[in-house]
């Protein structure tokens, strides 16, 4: 038996018909020898063209500063689910992608907005529930919808317009003036956070239960709008679990283990993208930010002839790393920072080099240490790991000697703790399309001989497979869902449970309108606030096939 490829067994009739294994087992697929390597594509290749949006809103354009990676997360470079810091989402594919932008076919002239400007007009408005993405809410004015950030449903503001014209759908505008407050609204603890400042977070005027309503508004929202369920329907109680310690009134969860800094080209200081621009926010501090993160340094030093720092904070490791995008024609500057770190940078085709130190950091969940390479997926809040694997691990109950899926699988986090609970008789398969996330994944799961990560899209080497059959999945698929054809496909595999991780409400809720099609619902949903201050959040939800389970209908 080779490294990495599991155990194999034949034998006589399993559950439902399926054939080998022991009764009430799924038989291991005889996964083929030979190696189906072709040209894999990042798996957040396409989160900059489907970023979330509002109730009726055409696609934004990519909010650098907003959680992807996820994983926000899903964070930082997957980007993803990345950095978010913009969200936790950025990262290879999307430094491929802003490279590509800026090739031939990014010279045709940007579409000019018909109608005269309204930018900078201000409106009395009083304003209505959240809305999914954006960390805005909904308000009218003359018929006309405004999408308000830094304000609160059941506030009166001043609304000041930030984006269109007398024609356009709707507005995007900032609540600068608040007649008459929310009761939980408090004062920003951030001096970089409103109307026209930093938009890496979107809720620090909120108390950190009331942003946690507001994301269980926007969930039950969605669940209705495209998944058709209700709350009940879809096995969630409601609430968003609060992730890490009570903090004293005021203080800020320090959970942003990866940070992505744009550079003010005139002044050469690290800052963060204001909402919805370009334009660099100079600060001191963020607040977010890790320990790790802020230890180093990087808002106080000149980073001239640099475009983007990124900077790392390992959890469970002293590992600090920081990836330097210089500009265009310019050459790496000497970088002193304030603690021992590994220094690489990204070249105009987005590719990595090592500078200094290792290229990758050691992250420890699950009880064990994973190597994240630069470009690799991992879950920004320190918690994040360790709460996901539980809750997926929960709600599957993994058994001895069963087979499973870990699709989207990342560096194998779900993967090695699927493994050690199916044990030597069982066997886990992970299908991931970012090359070096295989990699990583291959080596810190080089241990399990009943573990095997194979490199290409899910939606593409799934079928290849063979696989007619399996006990459990696990799918954590990047901002814009599995899709359709996956479900389908996942659903014909008769899992006794399904295990999705999800980085977007709308996304989740549309996957699972499409699981009810093919016969599986939902049984448990849990929300977790893993991106405190911002907009964004990560469900768990466990689905089972209909007519199994207690409650089910046959």
């Amino acid at each position: 038996m080779t490294r990495n490829n599991p155990p194999r067994s034949g034998g006589s009739a399993g559950r439902s018909g399926r054939s080998g294994g022991r009764p009430g087992q799924v038989a291991h697929p005889k996964w083929s020898n030979r190696s189906a390597r072709p040209a894999a594509t990042d798996r957040e290749g396409y989160t900059a063209q489907t970023a979330p949006r509002a109730p009726r809103e055409e696609a934004p354009a990519d909010e650098r500063t907003a959680p992807q990676g996820r994983r926000p997360g899903k964070q930082t470079v997957r980007p993803p689910k990345a950095l978010r810091t913009g969200e936790p989402k950025s990262g290879a594919a999307a430094k491929r992608a802003s490279t590509a932008a800026s090739g031939p076919r990014a010279e045709s002239k940007p579409r000019v907005p018909s109608g005269d400007p309204l930018v900078g007009e201000r409106y009395e408005v009083e304003v209505g529930p959240v809305a999914h993405g954006g960390g805005h809410c909904v308000a009218r004015h003359e018929g006309r919808v405004l999408f308000v950030r830094h304000t609160l449903p059941g506030e009166r503001v001043i609304a000041q317009v930030t984006e269109g014209t007398t024609t356009s759908r709707f507005l995007r505008a900032d609540a600068v003036e608040v007649l008459e407050p929310a009761k939980e609204r408090i004062a920003a603890p951030c001096p970089f956070a409103g109307p026209g400042k930093c938009g890496g977070c979107d809720w620090q005027h909120v108390t950190p239960g009331g942003q946690r309503k507001l994301k269980g508004q926007v969930l039950t929202e969605q669940l209705a709008k495209l998944g058709g369920l209700t709350p009940a329907e879809a096995g969630w109680d409601g609430s968003v679990e609060p992730v890490g310690g009570k903090l004293p009134a005021g203080e800020v969860p320090a959970w942003r283990t990866r940070v992505q800094y744009t550079v003010d080209p005139e002044t050469g200081r690290a800052g963060l993208r204001r909402h919805r621009s370009h334009d660099v926010q100079p600060i001191d501090r963020c607040l977010i930010a890790a320990e790790g993160v802020t230890e180093l340094g990087v808002e106080a030093r000149d980073w001239d002839g640099v475009a983007a720092v990124e900077a790392v904070a390992a959890t469970g490791s002293s590992d600090r790393q920081v990836i330097l995008r210089p500009r265009p024609g310019e050459q790496l500057p000497l970088v002193e920072l304030d603690r021992p770190v590994s220094i690489s940078r990204v070249d105009e085709q987005g590719l990595f080099h090592r500078v200094h130190g290792r290229t990758f950091v050691r992250e420890r969940a699950a009880g064990r240490t994973w190597r994240v390479s630069e470009g690799g997926f991992w879950q920004i809040h320190p918690q994040a790991p360790d709460t996901l694997v539980d809750a997926v691990l929960e709600g599957l109950d993994p058994q001895w000697g069963e087979m499973a899926l870990d699709l989207y699988c990342g560096v194998g986090l779900f993967a090695g703790a699927l493994a050690d609970r199916v044990g030597e008789d069982g066997a886990v398969l992970g299908i991931e399309s970012f090359k070096q996330a295989v990699a990583d994944a291959r080596h810190n799961l080089a241990a399990l001989e009943n573990v095997r990560i194979e490199c290409d899209r899910v939606e593409t080497l799934l079928p290849r497979t063979g696989i007619t059959a399996t006990d459990l999945i696990v799918l954590d698929p990047p901002r814009s869902g599995a899709g359709r054809e996956t479900v389908a496909h996942l659903v014909g595999l008769e899992a006794r449970r399904i295990a999705y991780v999800a980085c977007d409400p709308a996304a989740l809720a549309r996957d699972l309108a499409f699981f009810r099609e093919g016969g599986y619902r939902p049984v448990s949903l849990r929300a977790f606030d893993l991106f405190p201050m911002t907009h964004h959040f990560e469900c768990v939800a466990i689905l089972e096939p209909v007519g199994e389970g207690p409650g089910g209908n046959e």
